[in-house]
């Protein structure tokens, strides 16, 4: 079903559309920010850790769908890519991990902690093999995802270390955040409870501002599912829970982005608020020697800059993603996070992408989103059940 939609303004590559408030379902909300993610993440990786200048030059103007890779029919040798076949309308390893994440939710059918990483994703990382859009080929998805999700076997499976702490030592990046849709979705319109449960479970991948991101970003799309919801009351919920570095970077660059009502003219000034807090520094692929370090003073830059589009674009899917794609650097993953919290405000996921996308890929797009929502109603009354056992318990004891 297809939210109901209302015309919100121009702006660069068309008319906007974003969903009536109030009227997305659960179901809606879940399908919109599971295929707005893998949708968005398919556009962005082409153009991964390129700047928006070298986009402009390389594609003729901006990126406004699905485009080939970079380097042409050459992406199977070109470095720094090969051998991915990014483009083309290709999921990257963002959507690999947030199935995976799905799975092991169909699994567990409850809340989970870091230790359900260690039971059930690292186990399922690697010994199922999958279809891999960019390699073209079923594998492992341990042979495809980046080394800090590589870090999450070595540590857990081949070290034994204890997965709460499991994090510490990895690389401080936005490997976790990327894949925490799914907790803000079975946590909807709770943001404290999706920020809660990521921090945890995302213990098991990173630490630091890493780990903080995870736990933000699943709270931003938790506050996206609540009816009426906005693009100022997402990132109000995410103000009221972030912490050192992430509050101040979301703070600054959400502020900027207000000032903007198209993704042109916010690229740079966006890129400007958050260069403090990145620690990777101005060329993407040469990192600083502080990048991506633990540090209480900075942030990972992509979700500030996600949420930074999805207030410029005033929560509208097509441009939220299409500022996070030709914003480069790591504009997968950027994408991916505006798509996700765009899809679940209930702005719709152009069809001839998702389509495009899961042709593509040769994934079905919606079926993790039905397998989610079921398992998120059957979270939601065994919460339900367990405050009422705490109510009663309560009462017993004279609390009131």
């Amino acid at each position: 079903m297809t939210p109901k939609t209302e015309e919100s303004g121009g702006g660069i590559g068309g008319t906007r559309e974003r969903a009536t408030p109030g009227s997305a379902t659960l179901e809606e909300r879940v399908s919109g920010a599971l295929v707005g993610a893998a949708v968005g993440d398919a556009l962005g990786g082409p153009v991964e850790g390129y700047s928006p200048d070298q986009i402009l030059q390389r594609h003729g103007g901006r990126v406004h769908g699905v485009v080939g890779p970079w380097n042409g029919d050459d992406w199977r040798t070109a470095r720094p890519i090969a051998p991915y076949h990014k483009g083309d309308g290709h999921v990257t390893d963002d959507t690999l991990m947030t199935h995976a994440l799905i799975r092991v939710y169909a699994t567990v059918r409850d809340h989970l902690d870091a230790y359900a990483v260690a039971d059930h994703l690292v186990p399922d990382l690697m010994t199922n093999p999958r279809w891999i859009p960019e390699l073209e080929a079923e594998a492992l998805p341990l042979q495809r995802v980046f080394l800090a999700e590589k870090w999450l076997v070595a540590r857990i499976h081949y070290g034994h270390v204890d997965p709460r702490e499991a994090g510490v030592g990895n690389i401080v990046n936005c490997g976790a955040a990327m894949y925490m849709a799914p907790v803000g979705l079975v946590n909807a319109a709770d943001p404290a409870a999706a920020y809660a449960e990521a921090i945890d479970l995302a213990g098991a991948h990173q630490s630091s501002y890493g780990r903080e991101a995870a736990g933000v970003f699943a709270a931003a799309v938790a506050a996206a599912c609540a009816p009426g919801a906005t693009p100022d009351s997402v990132v109000a919920a995410c103000l009221s829970l972030a912490k050192d570095g992430t509050r101040a970077a979301i703070e600054q660059v959400c502020e900027v982005a207000a000032r903007h009502r198209d993704f042109e003219s916010a690229l740079t000034p966006i890129r400007d608020a958050v260069a403090p807090y990145d620690t990777v520094g101005p060329d993407y692929r040469q990192p600083s020697l502080a990048a991506r370090r633990p540090s209480r003073l900075h942030a990972i830059e992509e979700l500030p800059v996600a949420l930074g589009m999805v207030v410029t674009a005033g929560g509208d899917y097509r441009h939220s993603v299409l500022g996070a794609v030709n914003y480069g650097r790591d504009c997968d993953s950027i994408a991916t996070m505006a798509g996700a919290v765009t899809g679940a405000l209930g702005s719709p996921v152009p069809d001839e992408w998702s389509k495009r996308v899961a042709e593509a890929s040769r994934l079905d797009l919606w079926s993790p989103a039905t397998a989610l929502t079921e398992v998120a109603r059957e979270i939601f009354e065994k919460d339900v059940h367990r405050r009422r056992a705490h109510e009663r318990a309560f009462a017993g004891l004279g609390g009131r």
